[in-house]
């Protein structure tokens, strides 16, 4: 059992590679900025993940298979249930233990662990470092793979992990409740128009997921550097926090890092971006000011 953590060490990791329980996951996918400079380009890492990876680690596509392909908005979570088949498909069952790494960005590794603590799964972390620092520490890779038996995995939704435009829009006129952009300050201050129209949320704070990593390693600050990233905004001792980004995925990295702050009443807008400005009635605040 992982004990209430969200972050394994590499050494952790490859001391329980042979554990029968561990379902180990890269999650991997590039992002290539469209040539008008408004959106991403998504390609799935399933071609690295063939060629080279952590020994046993499966590959979950999380373009297709692990989003709502119903929904006209990127990325967005499926119904509960469709999630819980196709992790079960994978392996993954109750007493699983489930390690998630991805190359480049954590982002979609913590975007499969919000997925999971969304339906009631909580022994789930994300490999801090994740491909780069194991590989660049020398440890051993391989190409095959071995499926992982099917899984029987009980769904527990929780919806209060998740919320809408609507609950956005309330959140402009409720102190309670403190909204966190995850996105570079460029495109925060609408600097950089990357979604169509620039900006940010009226009210919400910037707290890039970029600056809660260690850029020497992109293993995630140690808590008290976490907190001091968070403290301006007030989130930390909130009542509620929703976080947004692009498109619901580097919002998670907000997420667990708050979490490992000890603020765990935290909700992300799965549209973010991407559904926000599709809408020309709501509005969005250029400048560096929430």
């Amino acid at each position: 059992m992982l004990s209430g953590t969200n972050l394994v060490s590499t050494s952790w990791l490859e001391d329980h590679l042979t554990m029968d329980s561990l379902r180990l996951f890269d999650t991997t996918v590039d992002l290539q900025a469209r040539a008008d400079g408004t959106g991403y380009l998504p390609i799935s890492g399933y071609d690295h993940w063939v060629k080279d990876h952590i020994p046993g680690a499966g590959f979950l596509d999380v373009i297709h298979e692990l989003s709502d392909s119903e929904n006209s908005v990127p990325f967005m979570m499926p119904p509960a249930e469709n999630f819980g088949a196709a992790m079960q498909s994978h392996g993954v069952a109750n007493d699983s233990v489930v390690v998630l790494y991805g190359r480049g960005s954590p982002m979609w590794a913590t975007r499969v662990w919000w997925m999971l603590l969304s339906v009631g799964f909580h022994n789930v972390a994300v490999l801090d470092g994740g491909w780069e620092k194991w590989s660049n520490e020398g440890r051993r890779t391989e190409s095959q793979f071995k499926p992982y038996p099917l899984g029987e995995l009980s769904i527990k939704p929780k919806p209060e992990l998740w919320v809408g435009k609507q609950e956005m829009r309330e959140a402009e006129s409720d102190e309670e409740i403190v909204v966190i952009n995850a996105l570079s300050p460029d495109v925060y201050s609408g600097k950089l128009n990357r979604y169509g129209r620039p900006g940010h949320l009226r009210g919400s704070h910037n707290v890039y997921y970029g600056s809660i990593l260690d850029p020497e390693n992109s293993t995630f600050l140690p808590v008290e550097d976490l907190k001091a990233r968070f403290a301006e905004s007030g989130a930390l001792n909130a009542r509620k926090v929703y976080t947004y980004c692009g498109g619901g995925i580097s919002a998670t990295m907000d997420c667990l890092a708050l979490h490992a702050c000890g603020q765990l009443n935290v909700a992300v807008y799965d549209g973010s971006m991407s559904e926000w400005v599709s809408d020309e009635s709501l509005e969005l605040v250029i400048g560096n000011e929430p």
